[in-house]
């Protein structure tokens, strides 16, 4: 069976792996990031009408800070996001599984929504909606993570950075890339044995797309 490589940081990391063993895939995290909190200043909550978070990290990375924001109503992308702020006494409004843009497609237009996210970020396309970003992590590099056993894998690229910068370490172009968005395909470039895009921005339908590769199957 072909191994399974997890670049993402942890606990995502861990997680993603969890749930690929128990599809029966030979899975391994080899974070190519860690995540840091950076120090941030809640504003007036009176200001926003709801928070956007676009990842769980946001939340973890928060801290004590966020409980100036629990009155406002959290708009999340994706379960694990979604979950992570219900812990920490958010009221869950909405959770998109298929990116931030159907996400803010689908709730009222013109909210003033806070946006908790990192530092490095792709903000929303032709969004209607009063978006302030506040950074609240940074992802650092991994120094000299190990991707000896790269040769003949398949690769989870979670975020056009991790494309990049796999693309930049990895000895061998012998990898299969299962991409979670098409801008993570792109980053990480040409030339592997085979790059597939999920069918959704989500970690499982990453996960689907690389059990379809491991069978040696040809999705779309």
């Amino acid at each position: 069976m072909k191994r399974v490589l997890v670049l993402r940081p942890e606990p995502g990391a861990t997680a993603t792996v969890e749930k690929a063993r128990a599809l029966g895939l030979d899975a391994v995290a080899v974070p190519l990031f860690q995540v840091e909190a950076i120090d941030w200043e809640a504003p007036d909550a009176a200001a926003f009408d709801g928070l956007l978070m676009t990842s769980a990290n946001a939340v973890r990375s928060g801290g004590e800070k966020l409980r100036s924001l629990r009155g406002l109503k959290a708009y999340a992308v994706g379960a694990a996001t979604a979950e992570a702020a219900r812990q920490a006494g958010f009221d869950v409004a909405a959770t998109g599984d298929a990116g931030v843009e159907r996400l803010l497609g689908s709730i009222e237009p013109d909210l003033k929504l806070l946006h908790l996210c990192g530092e490095d970020r792709r903000d929303p396309e032709d969004a209607t909606h009063a978006i302030t970003r506040l950074t609240v992590y940074r992802a650092t590099p991994v120094e000299n993570p190990d991707l000896a056993a790269a040769e003949g894998s398949i690769a989870l690229i979670h975020s056009p950075r991790a494309g990049r910068r796999f693309a930049e370490l990895a000895k061998t172009r012998a990898v299969r890339i299962a991409a979670i968005s098409a801008a993570a395909a792109e980053a990480v470039g040409d030339g592997w044995k085979k790059i597939a895009i999920a069918e959704q921005p989500s970690d499982e339908a990453l996960l689907a797309l690389a059990a379809r590769l491991c069978n040696n199957s040809d999705p779309k």
